[in-house]
């Protein structure tokens, strides 16, 4: 099945995507395609380029829809990397997006995960395990990652058994 997705001008001169689907719907992506991202994203914010605010307008079939707008310089500089990358006019590569800010949103905000990663100025590590369960866990219909599910994946993929 190919889904479209649709980019026009949005307001306040952002891009505005629409997508025929909710952001649970997003497909897994590939953790070294996660990992490049996350190369692409810090190469972008290194040269500073910024990006332009986006709007993803996320509509499902039975008529609910969920609005996300990246807006925050950070976010903007991430989003316009992988929109560089991979593209954004494919469920691909907003997944990729949208997983990538659920992973750094993770990293930033979960204690129980800062053994999983190390950020250098040199650049960063992450567990093969954090990113393999990043690129495979359901995003939630906010467009985030349930971070009690991904610590269950984790615990499975650390010691082979959920704690």
């Amino acid at each position: 099945m190919h889904v479209q997705v649709r980019i026009h001008p949005g307001p306040a001169g952002a891009l505005l995507y629409e997508v025929p689907l909710g952001p649970e719907s997003l497909p897994a992506v590939e953790a070294r395609d996660l990992i490049g991202a996350w190369d692409a994203a810090r190469e972008a914010a290194e040269r500073e380029d910024w990006g332009g605010a986006r709007a993803v307008l996320f509509r499902r079939a039975e008529g609910s829809a969920t609005e996300l707008v990246i807006a925050d310089p950070d976010a903007r500089c991430w989003a316009g990397a992988v929109d560089h990358a991979v593209g954004l006019d494919t469920l691909y590569g907003l997944a990729l997006c949208f997983r990538l800010l659920g992973l750094i949103e993770l990293l930033a905000s979960a204690p129980w995960a800062r053994g999983l990663f190390d950020i250098a100025p040199d650049g960063t590590t992450l567990h093969p395990a954090l990113l393999a369960a990043a690129a495979r866990a359901p995003l939630e219909p906010d467009g985030r990652f349930d971070h009690a599910g991904i610590r269950r994946a984790l615990a499975t993929r650390l010691t082979g058994s959920v704690r």
